[in-house]
């Protein structure tokens, strides 16, 4: 990795966060919520000061050499557990369960960023290393002890993390599923990651020489992880909401034959306030669902319980199920109410019923308006009552 790719990610989650913050500070008592912005956080700090220009610019200013080593180190160690917490919290269980197992995840990794300072403070690194501290100090004692010890934190926490994810992927369906099995895959390469490492150091231990595991593979196998790891946790989220856009605009265009069959019917056409088209999806199928009730309100006076009871025992008959012959009988009602109603220009029923005791709903209960509306297009039944309404009545 060059030196401005490890800002490139980072620039990636900042953006993330500006969107995001917003949701999370409205939510903040959700544990689910502050474990995502945390982990989105973490990742943020720990590609700015793992960059070259960041370590030189913090030892720098700090005027103590390789004190970026101990802070990308506890960063990591931080976030490693920040990720642990988010499978908990997102998994789910009993609320004190789950608040006990994050807290020992947090406490265990609060003291593995408390020895690492402890350690850093107690070794004795003077030269500035940007790239190869690791194999660089891995003879010195304390500095030593320190880079183990992120090192077996980290493929620690991935194991776990593989671990949890694992068996609730195979528990699971759907792009749960496919993020769940796409952040194992991260999460190996994290191990990878510290697997490069752990032999280059190692090496240096045996007065061998693999540095280039170090400086060269093992970025770039950090780079990967936190890539594919954050797309593991981003697919079910953004494709269950592109799934529900998708089955919303489906219940919007399915809804259409019935409609138009009433369109002529309701007063949409005369509303003050028209909803616009890129208006979202969930609103254009609650105004069209409520046009399709004005309608069918005006047609109220006009419903015939015969029709209906004769297009229910016609379904039936021809091998419908007991849900879709109820829906196929309410479709053939309301067609014969629409032609009835065109029957009735002056609106003599409707004043009738005015007059008695208004138009009152049938009690069959609520209707099944998407099988209503495919039923107009698709059954013989409501096929033959709109071509005979006469002869059903």
């Amino acid at each position: 990795m060059n030196d401005s790719s490890y800002y490139v990610p980072s620039a990636a989650m900042v953006i993330v966060l500006l969107l995001k913050g917003r949701t999370v500070l409205r939510a903040w008592r959700d544990p689910l919520l502050r474990s995502v912005y945390a982990l989105l956080l973490l990742s943020v700090l720990v590609f700015f000061f793992a960059a070259p220009p960041t370590i030189s610019w913090v030892n720098r200013v700090t005027a103590v050499p390789n004190i970026s080593a101990p802070l990308v180190y506890c960063l990591l160690s931080a976030f490693s557990a920040s990720c642990l917490v988010l499978i908990i919290n997102w998994r789910g269980g009993p609320p004190e369960s789950t608040r006990r197992a994050s807290r020992r995840w947090i406490a265990g990794y609060a003291v593995v960023i408390v020895a690492t300072a402890a350690l850093f403070a107690l070794g004795d690194a003077p030269e500035q290393r940007l790239r190869d501290f690791d194999t660089h100090y891995a003879n010195t004692p304390y500095t030593r002890e320190m880079i183990v010890l992120y090192l077996v934190a980290l493929t620690v926490a991935n194991i776990a993390m593989n671990m949890m994810c694992w068996p609730w992927a195979l528990q699971v369906h759907g792009w749960l599923r496919v993020g769940l099995l796409v952040i194992v895959a991260g999460f190996f390469c994290n191990i990878a990651f510290a697997a490069a490492k752990m032999t280059a150091v190692i090496a240096r231990w045996n007065g061998e020489n693999l540095d280039y595991l170090s400086t060269y593979v093992a970025p770039a196998m950090a780079a990967a992880a936190e890539v594919v790891t954050a797309a593991g946790f981003c697919i079910p989220l953004a494709f269950q909401r592109v799934g529900d856009v998708w089955s919303t605009w489906s219940t919007y265009r399915r809804l259409s034959p019935l409609w138009r069959e009433l369109a002529p019917l309701s007063d949409h056409g005369d509303r003050g306030v028209r909803i616009a088209w890129w208006s979202p999806a969930e609103l254009q199928v609650t105004q069209r669902e409520s046009d399709i009730h004005d309608g069918m309100l005006s047609l109220y006076p006009y419903f015939d319980p015969t029709v209906r009871s004769r297009a229910y025992e016609a379904a039936v008959a021809a091998g419908s199920s007991p849900e879709g012959a109820r829906a196929e009988a309410d479709a053939a009602m309301v067609t014969a109410a629409i032609r009835a109603r065109s029957a009735d220009p002056e609106g003599r029923v409707i004043n009738a019923a005015a007059t008695e005791n208004g138009p009152s709903a049938p009690s069959e209960g609520p209707r099944d308006l998407l099988a209503m509306s495919h039923a107009l297009r698709k059954s013989p039944v409501v096929a033959a009552v709109r071509e005979a309404t006469v002869a059903w009545q």
